[in-house]
């Protein structure tokens, strides 16, 4: 390609787009104005269908190649949802409703796979169908599998899918992993009953706040000793309820938090560990508690084929040295990978920069990146459903 002088000119027009998204972030499927944005952009560009309604607030345009002979179409995945942080960013354009703001950058998301569907749909230079998909609740984790159950797949027939998310990898890089690129994410909630007590009298009690902080130590000995030190395992016990006043010992306490995991094995592992250690620890303080386990996500798995030819696209647009092929999983979660179970494919990490992370409230997109993730979308498009 790399980027195309079209592409180039819409810069500044995606970046506007991306802004305004920005300035009036939505939360989980409660995305009213941003899927009617959404829409009306695809609308306008003159997509030959534009579906609103998938999954709850999912939105769907289809844009067909010059010619459809090949029989051949690839989806392409945006999320839309924001984070319910409050924005300390101070940038011009910042979050105009108070608690919420899109600290993960999927503003950027939607702008990119815009400003690609405004360019494939005047082009058209490809055999085949592009299907944009535009996906309510990532944050929440449930927006793949709506979207899923509404036949997103097999309606439009898509058979081969795509994702993109940014990263702090310095601009002008992508990343492509062939095979786990995301850890499962399980939620975990333990549940502990003892007796209360006055905190005068803790010998009367059987003190949930004692067994819960055993539980909290104790849980990670699984990660550091009984999984094995090549694999992978973070248990983060991020959440304590317990008690109501400074002098009186609470009878029940409950800990919320996450496992991640790999790999199926490791995951099978910490579950069955987990629940040996808290009914173990419990027992020791003579109370009790229950662990409730809930696989939330899976592993984003990225198939070989699909990831060449996510790399070779990436390659087209910033050359060769900028695909970066041998980079760690992130141990983060993405509902991306419910897709993944449904179809083949790839989602790529797009380096932006910066000094803030994913999820702080100073975070914003870089709308420097903006014509490459264009480019890299025109490009995945036009190299797999060749004129």
């Amino acid at each position: 390609m790399p980027i195309v002088n079209r592409i180039a000119a819409l810069h500044e027009e995606v970046a506007g787009w991306r802004q305004d998204l920005h300035r009036h972030p939505e939360l989980g499927f409660d995305l009213p104005r941003t899927s009617a944005l959404v829409a009306a952009k695809l609308r306008d560009f003159g997509c030959d269908e534009v579906i609103t309604g998938i999954g709850h607030s999912g939105v769907v345009g289809i844009i067909r190649g010059a010619r459809t002979t090949s029989g051949r179409v690839v989806g392409l995945r945006s999320d839309m949802d924001a984070l319910p942080i409050h924005e300390t960013s101070g940038a011009d354009h910042a979050s105009t409703v108070p608690g919420k703001m899109h600290a993960c950058g999927h503003d950027g998301h939607m702008a990119m796979l815009l400003g690609a569907g405004k360019y494939l749909a005047e082009t058209r230079n490809f055999d085949g169908t592009a299907v944009l998909i535009f996906q309510p609740d990532e944050e929440g984790g449930h927006g793949a599998r709506a979207m899923i159950a509404d036949d997103l797949m097999d309606r439009f027939g898509i058979q081969e899918v795509y994702g993109m998310h940014n990263s702090q990898d310095p601009v002008g890089t992508i990343s492509v992993i062939s095979g786990a690129a995301s850890a499962a994410v399980d939620w975990i909630r333990i549940a502990i009953e003892g007796k209360g007590s006055h905190a005068a009298r803790p010998h009367l009690a059987v003190d949930t706040v004692l067994v819960a902080a055993h539980v909290i130590a104790a849980a990670q000995s699984v990660a550091a000793r009984n999984v094995d030190p090549l694999a992978n395992a973070v248990i983060s016990l991020c959440h304590v309820d317990a008690g109501s006043a400074f002098n009186v010992i609470p009878q029940n306490a409950e800990l919320r938090g996450t496992v991640r995991t790999l790999s199926k094995a490791v995951q099978d592992l910490v579950e069955e560990r987990l629940h040996q250690i808290v009914a173990g620890v419990a027992a020791t303080f003579g109370a009790t508690a229950t662990l409730t386990y809930e696989r939330a996500c899976p592993s984003v798995m990225n198939t070989a084929a699909e990831s060449g030819h996510a790399a070779r696209a990436a390659a087209s647009v910033l050359g060769e040295a900028a695909v970066w092929r041998d980079v760690d999983p992130a141990m983060g979660g993405e509902d991306f990978a419910f897709m993944l179970e449904e179809r083949p494919g790839c989602m790529i990490g797009i380096g932006q920069g910066g000094a803030f992370g994913l999820h702080h409230p100073s975070y914003d997109f870089n709308d420097e990146i903006l014509p490459i993730g264009m480019s890299y979308w025109a490009k995945l498009v036009e190299t797999r459903l060749p004129a």
